[in-house]
């Protein structure tokens, strides 16, 4: 596989994200590949040695169609793309985390990627009653349609992060869960930094079949499975 050797391209949906922001942290020290393309609606204010590292490209999620370009000639894409309810409503959320995933997975199909790798949730089923989950759910059997040679979906439970705006509520959801972490390690969250390096770890090993969905747990063993580095 070219991501073993230095070699190919990746892109990067949601690089700015909490996930997205350590997964490109991942992929660069490691050098996996020869091209990173960090793909969102503006440019990232990076250091210099990052910035010297990807390509940037600057999109209108609104008008995706028209910069299919920016999808053209990578072999894998991460999708790390995602809002909240509470910031985008109702019908903003779902345009996000559905629709703009589902036709950036289309486009990037067209443009030759091989492998997409989705960020989805624990719970994620197209019936569920719950907004959040049903759209999860939703966008994962969209992204399967498409027909990638191989796709990967990560159903992470609750994010474990230093979040740089972090609310009086979120800061005690994250005490909390932080103490049940050592008592149930896989059952309820993970950290960031595990999910990133378990994405990075399903480029090192041959896929389970065309579509591999890695729950929690499995998660939790495969980010353990690649070391940190600098250890």
């Amino acid at each position: 596989m070219a991501a073993t050797g230095g070699g190919g391209a990746c892109f990067v949906l949601g690089a700015s994200g909490e996930t997205g922001r350590v997964l490109l942290r991942e992929l660069l020290s490691r050098r996996l590949f020869s091209r990173v393309t960090l793909i969102g609606r503006r440019r990232l204010s990076l250091d210099e040695e990052t910035e010297a590292a990807v390509e940037q490209a600057v999109v209108d999620f609104e008008r995706l169609g028209e910069h299919a370009a920016a999808f053209q000639g990578h072999d894998v894409g991460f999708c790390c793309l995602g809002t909240t309810r509470a910031k985008a409503g109702a019908a903003g959320f779902v345009r996000v985390d559905r629709d703009y995933v589902a036709q950036a997975a289309e486009l990037a199909r067209a443009g030759g990627c091989k492998h997409f790798v989705l960020q989805s949730s624990q719970g994620a089923n197209q019936h569920s009653r719950f907004l959040y989950l049903r759209v999860k759910g939703e966008v994962e059997n969209l992204v399967q349609a498409v027909g990638f040679d191989r796709c990967t979906i990560l159903r992470p439970a609750v994010l474990l992060c230093r979040r740089q705006e972090l609310r009086p509520t979120e800061w005690i959801a994250q005490k909390f869960l932080g103490i049940v972490a050592w008592v149930f390690p896989t059952a309820y969250s993970v950290p960031v930094e595990t999910v990133a390096r378990a994405m990075v770890a399903i480029l090192l090993q041959p896929g389970e079949g065309k579509v591999e969905v890695l729950e929690n747990g499995a998660i939790h063993k495969l980010g353990k499975a690649v070391p940190q580095q600098g250890t």
